[in-house]
């Protein structure tokens, strides 16, 4: 079976054969930028307390993260919106082991900007079970030092692809958050903390189930 990192390479492999190089470029010069800003190293990091925070899921409920908490260790996953192709494979990974993350004792959910009604069409479509929580504006995602302010250049180039975001997400903020990982202990401290600038590139999940199977 191949990794998640093997299965996220080959969408790239695909999509340098079918866009224009010129169009690539305008992407890979944004991934350049968003890592030379120095993100990376301001996401709340292992060892920090996670803010309580509480979201809407696609149905509209709200979830609290002290709720979660209660039932045992959390698995987060930021993710930048259904039509993201590398979140949508991460996120099916995620579907396939979200058994023995219950078996386990451990829960999880997945938070986006985009709108309930977004979340809810992407349950549907990739069969998760988990929550797909709704966070207008990524105020939460600030939180965990996440997010970052599109170019306009980016904003340009994402309509040409057909990605409305402000439709998508119900608000004209232009943000967007780092795809992220997080494991939090019930005591609500980070196990494990991993955000990257390039979009392309995600943790395996094993190693964010190592930290949470073995949280106490």
């Amino acid at each position: 079976m191949s990794s998640l990192q093997d299965q996220l390479d080959e969408i790239t492999a695909n999509t340098r054969k079918l866009v224009q190089a010129e169009r690539l470029a305008i992407s890979e010069r944004s991934v350049e930028d968003l890592f030379a800003s120095g993100i990376e190293d301001r996401i709340l990091p292992i060892g920090a307390q996670v803010p309580e925070f509480s979201l809407k899921d696609a149905r509209g409920k709200a979830v609290h993260s002290k709720d979660l908490l209660s039932v045992g260790p959390l698995i987060v996953k930021f993710f930048r919106g259904r039509w993201c192709s590398y979140c949508a494979t991460e996120l099916e990974t995620w579907r396939d082991l979200y058994g023995r993350i219950r078996e386990h004792g451990a829960v999880m959910v997945a938070i986006s900007p985009q709108t309930a009604r977004q979340n809810d069409f992407m349950a549907g479509q990739h069969g998760l079970p988990f929550p797909l929580l709704s966070d207008p504006g990524n105020k939460v995602a600030t939180q965990f030092g996440l997010t970052y302010t599109l170019s306009e250049t980016m904003q340009q180039y994402y309509k040409s692809i057909l990605v409305n975001l402000t439709f998508i997400n119900g608000e004209p903020s232009g943000t967007l958050p780092l795809p992220a990982t997080y494991v939090i202990s019930r005591k609500g401290n980070i196990l494990f903390a991993e955000a990257h600038s390039d979009f392309r590139v995600r943790p395996e999940p094993e190693e964010a189930l190592a930290a949470a199977f073995s949280a106490r």
